[in-house]
């Protein structure tokens, strides 16, 4: 049994279709509604009601995002039912230092209470997510420019498909146990870049208009957003602007095919933009 933490998330909804549709039973850990099967909801902020549901448990794939400062109390119920694995999601920005110092320190403290748990350990350092462009869907559906901060801000953009069978690898057994792999996609690209991509996606031809990084914050909290979410955003975004995310071909050694493109997850995603 594998139970995932932060199941209605990107990578915890592609990690549970991949381990069900492999016939590997899962429970999902998740605060709201969930279509999975065997989902469990609660606040893994308190996590000692899920302590009976950890029996029979071998992986468990944690999400920092959501276990929050009950990380420490999890790691330990699940040593006390024999738990025997944890995948941990952490980011690329531990090692290849990006946006502002506290949310990279949020991940390193994560990497070091699984360390220290006595399970065996995988840590996932993960670069931007493709999928974090589907914020840009509103304006693409309104129009043909898309309006941001920092142009030419340049990552590698994983696929959460890719992310999922590397954790469905390390959860299912212990090749990688004691492990940490940066993942990233196969191609730095800048937002520019991203855009006229989608724009090939959905036959459309779309552009990047660059606007002032303040401006932006103050329109991200106009629509009600939390302080942090422009923080994490345009904090990355200023120094992915001047120095580039990492790039790694560790999805293709450990999954033995290319890593999937920006374009591989456009034409994936097209619908989410009007395709």
């Amino acid at each position: 049994m594998i139970l995932l933490t932060g199941a209605n998330g990107v990578v915890g909804r592609a990690v549970a279709r991949q381990l069900v549709d492999k016939g590997i039973p899962l429970t999902a850990v998740t605060r709201g509604e969930n279509s999975l099967p065997n989902t469990v909801q609660g606040d893994l902020f308190n996590p000692s009601w899920l302590e009976p549901t950890l029996e029979g448990v071998e992986a468990i794939q944690i999400s920092p995002r959501a276990t929050g400062p009950g990380l420490g109390e999890l790691l330990q119920l699940a040593s006390k039912q024999g738990v025997r694995r944890a995948v941990l999601l952490s980011a690329t920005t531990v090692n290849h230092p990006a946006g502002e110092p506290r949310f990279a320190a949020e991940f390193k403290a994560a990497e070091d209470l699984v360390k220290d748990s006595g399970l065996d350990w995988t840590i996932l350092r993960l670069a931007d997510f493709a999928a974090n462009a589907l914020a840009w869907a509103p304006q693409i559906k309104a129009g043909d420019v898309v309006r941001g901060a920092y142009a030419t801000a340049t990552t590698s953009p994983i696929h959460e498909a890719d992310i999922a069978a590397v954790a469905v690898q390390a959860l299912a057994d212990k090749a990688h146990a004691g492990s940490t792999l940066t993942l990233t996609g196969p191609q730095p690209l800048d937002q520019s870049a991203k855009v006229r991509i989608i724009g090939s996606a959905i036959g459309r031809p779309l552009s990047f208009q660059e606007l002032p990084a303040n401006q932006v914050r103050q329109a991200m909290l106009a629509q009600g957003l939390p302080e942090e979410v422009p923080a994490r955003l345009l904090g990355s975004l200023a120094d992915y602007a001047t120095h580039p995310g990492p790039t790694t071909e560790t999805v293709a050694a450990l999954l033995g095919h290319p890593a999937l493109t920006f374009t591989d997850w456009a034409r994936d995603n097209a619908p989410a933009f009007g395709a």
